[in-house]
């Protein structure tokens, strides 16, 4: 592909009659051809032209050093990107004589050209070494116009002399050039306007294609119009911005000579007097450290010697912005009624007694110390449970400001603690930025999703968030950007993750743990009647006497709907009846809505979940199992097969974690080792394949472990578990039960399939009796300490 930039520029030089090419030299009917891009070369005229490309300058080159350096110059039609030479051409182009050829560079050279004649393609003689057509020329008749061309060629100069009117050296340069060329040539003068006009290649490609005087006059009048217009609309832009331009101009200056004259007469103070005033104001009402008061007081000295237009003026009084509006000193007053605590706690949140009685007793300890130094909370949960709720009741309870950010993707510690201010923009970390819209030095401030934080080569955000939480740091936190001691003992830090794995472990150990597990089905409930409806119905505009949800309906949702732990996905399903209940309004279907067990599916559409169905017939090797998962507590089917093969072999399956294959292992291991010892080998002759529905669902965690042996035993023994009966707990390769947690969880999902007896690790007894009445009530729960004991339940 030729690397082909050919650049046009026109000169119009001052030729007269006697041009350097003589007319009466005979033209060659063979000529080789040289492609142009940007526009036609019209005859008559002195051109450089500018190229690059091997091929080219070959072409160039060879031309020029042959006896009479003539060549075709064509515009190209149809760009060829991989052949430029090769190119879809025109086929009227210019025969012009090359008059000097010097290099650019290597790669590039220049050329003076002249245009001589119009030709007109006849046939392609060669196309290597390069293209050569048979050409017909078409030459300008030297002859006394008529009165109608005189016309056309007087109203053409008329043209030009409107477009060029306002540019003097322009217009006794076309004087010069038209002056020279004889009125018995008007073909000449029409070339010479073509030349100088800026119009389209296509355009300019058709006139030179016209030979007849008249057509070509005429078509070149209309370029000239139209290039007329285009000034005109150009001037009309011009004058319009110098207007607006002259107008600002005058309103500053105005502005200027005012500030002048109020200075002048005392009634106005400059920029600079204005800011130092501003923040001297400002610290009589502060506080101050004596760190901070000597700091304010030397940026405000340097501010006054500072010139206004410097750019130290505005980073020092930013700074001084920044110091002068951080609350020091100023502190919200704290309510200290307990009491008024519950009501708000209460108001605010439905169920969680369990977290509201660790909030109360973590603000009474606040109370009768008369500080919060020392105290960092951790509400962790599932997504969708209120702890971002929660944390902002507590600031509504204790009567301070509240502030949250995330922690979620940080990894630049420079949030934390500020850009130093050799940067450019450095600004204040998230805590002073906090402390700045808070305006008090006491307020709430919660960090949400700290099990989130990232880290990278700008820094480890969680390592800043040690000196911010750590109580025997934070008295003087220094921001990278202040650099001034401030006191974040007196903030309420509390802070929100959905799990505990991934917080290093510095920062948890100061932090106090309140875990809210998630809300049941009877909780999710009431939330919805006494928040979620009344929330939705005021943001779609609906009134309660046009839409109302059933209770039934509301079970239905939370249970085959929404199961997560949280109500987010029972408030998006409460929202859709809403948007359906407004739709149906606005076509005028109805004014009033009731949705119940029987029309619940025009709404919602078909049901997410279906609730677990128990197997109507007990099986030897399966066993009925409780586990936990993110959408709360789930039952869950063991089962094991064996397939006699005269030798022992063991798989799992039903995508288990390596910590649930562990504990399959264990089960197989233990099993075996006890059903051996009463000389029961069972496992020694057959294949074991132990099975966790459903397969498509991964799963992990050790609290199956006694539901894992119990199905090998019952499969080893032939002896069927009873079908009413459910358990978890972790097992050890001694036979021992371990607690395991999600306690609350799968009880509630042993009720949803109506199995009332359960098999919990006996350390886990305090936690079941924490439960509500009503989860507890009606279950009959059995501690067990040793494997042996669910034997004995089970079979007993």
């Amino acid at each position: 592909m030729e690397d082909n930039n050919n650049d046009i520029e026109y000169n119009q030089n001052n030729e007269s009659d006697s041009d350097l090419v003589v007319v009466s030299e005979i033209l060659p009917d063979k000529i080789p051809i040289l492609p142009v891009t940007k526009r036609p070369i019209f005859p008559g005229m002195m051109f450089p032209l500018t190229f690059s490309g091997d091929r080219i300058i070959q072409l160039v080159e060879n031309v020029y050093e042959g006896d009479k350096q003539i060549l075709g110059v064509v515009l190209v039609k149809e760009k060829d990107e991989q052949d430029f030479m090769n190119s879809e051409l025109y086929r009227v182009g210019t025969v012009v004589k090359i008059h000097k050829l010097s290099k650019i560079n290597e790669n590039t050279i220049q050329i003076i050209i002249q245009g001589l004649e119009r030709f007109s393609h006849i046939s392609t003689a060669w196309k290597e070494p390069f293209l050569t057509w048979k050409v017909e020329y078409h030459y300008n008749e030297q002859q006394k116009p008529d009165d109608e061309l005189k016309a056309y060629t007087m109203s053409i100069m008329s043209s030009l002399k409107e477009l060029y009117k306002k540019d003097q050296i322009v217009q006794e340069q076309l004087k010069m050039i038209t002056s020279n060329i004889s009125h018995d040539n008007p073909g000449k003068l029409l070339d010479l306007v073509a030349s100088i006009l800026n119009a389209d290649k296509e355009k300019l490609q058709d006139a030179l294609e016209t030979f007849d005087l008249y057509d070509r006059s005429k078509k070149i009048l209309v370029l000239l119009k139209e290039e007329i217009e285009l000034s005109q609309l150009q001037e009309e832009i011009e004058k319009q911005i110098e207007e607006k331009v002259n107008k600002r101009k005058k309103e500053f200056f105005l502005r200027e000579q005012l500030k002048i004259i109020k200075k002048e007469l005392g009634l106005e103070k400059d920029d600079k007097t204005a800011e130092i005033e501003k923040f001297e104001e400002r610290k009589k009402d502060l506080k101050l450290t004596k760190e901070a008061a000597k700091t304010i007081n030397n940026e405000i000295e340097k501010l006054k010697m500072l010139d206004p237009s410097s750019p130290t003026f505005n980073v020092t009084r930013s700074y001084l912005d920044t110091l002068t509006s951080l609350p020091w000193g100023k502190y919200s007053e704290d309510r200290l009624d307990i009491q008024r605590v519950r009501e708000i706690l209460d108001e605010d949140h439905y169920g969680l007694q369990d977290v509201k009685d660790l909030i109360l007793e973590f603000i009474g300890t606040i109370i009768k110390r008369g500080s919060v130094a020392g105290s960092i909370l951790c509400l962790v949960g599932p997504p969708g449970v209120g702890k971002t709720s929660v944390g902002r009741s507590i600031a509504r309870a204790l009567n301070r400001e509240f502030f949250r950010f995330s922690l979620g993707g940080m990894k630049d510690e420079a949030e934390i603690k500020g850009h130093r201010r050799t940067y450019i923009g450095a600004m204040p970390g998230k805590i002073m930025q906090s402390l700045q819209r808070t305006g008090t030095a006491n307020p709430v401030i919660m960090l949400d999703e700290i099990d989130k934080v990232g880290k990278s080569y700008q820094g480890d955000p969680a390592s800043a968030l040690l000196e911010v939480l750590d109580p025997e740091q934070n008295v003087d936190f220094r921001d990278h950007y202040l650099d001034v001691g401030f006191d974040l003992s007196n903030i309420l830090f509390i802070t929100t993750a959905n799990q505990l794995d991934t917080i290093p472990r510095p920062l948890l150990d100061r932090m106090e743990i309140i875990k809210l597990s998630g809300y049941i089905l009877q909780e999710k409930i009431e939330i919805a009647k006494q928040f979620l409806i009344p929330k939705q119905r005021k943001k779609h505009n609906l009134k309660s006497t046009e839409v109302n949800i059933t209770d039934k309906v509301l079970e239905i949702i939370a249970d085959k709907y929404a199961r997560e732990a949280g109500v987010r996905g029972m408030e998006n399903q409460i929202k859709k009846i809403m948007r359906q209940v407004t739709l149906k309004m606005a076509e005028g279907k109805g004014n009033k809505f009731s949705i119940s067990n029987r029309n619940y599916k025009d709404y919602l559409g078909k049901p997410k979940y279906t609730t677990e169905k128990l197997y109507e017939k007990s099986f030897p090797g399966v066993a009925l199992g409780l586990a936990w998962t993110s959408l709360g507590g789930k039952t869950l089917y063991i089962e094991s097969s064996a397939t006699k093969t005269g030798e022992s072999g063991y798989k799992q399956t039903g995508q288990l974690g390596d910590v649930m294959k562990e504990s399959t292992e264990i089960a197989f291991s233990y099993i075996r080792s006890k059903l051996s010892k009463r000389g029961n080998h069972f496992f020694e002759n057959n294949f074991i394949h132990l099975h966790v529905p459903a397969g498509a669902t991964k799963k992990d965690g050790p609290s199956a472990g006694i539901t894992m042996a119990l199905s090998l035993y019952s499969l080893a023994t032939n002896k069927p578990v009873r079908g009413d009966i459910a358990m978890t707990g972790e097992l050890t390769l001694t036979g021992r039960v371990l607690p395991v947690g999600g306690i609350k969880e799968k009880t509630i999902a042993a009720r949803r399939v109506d199995v009332y007896e359960i098999i919990l690790p006996a350390d886990n007894e305090k936690d079941f009796n924490n439960l509500p009445d009503y989860i507890r009530e009606g279950i009959d729960v059995h501690f067990v300490e040793y494997f042996d004991e669910v034997l004995d339940i089970v079979y007993g």
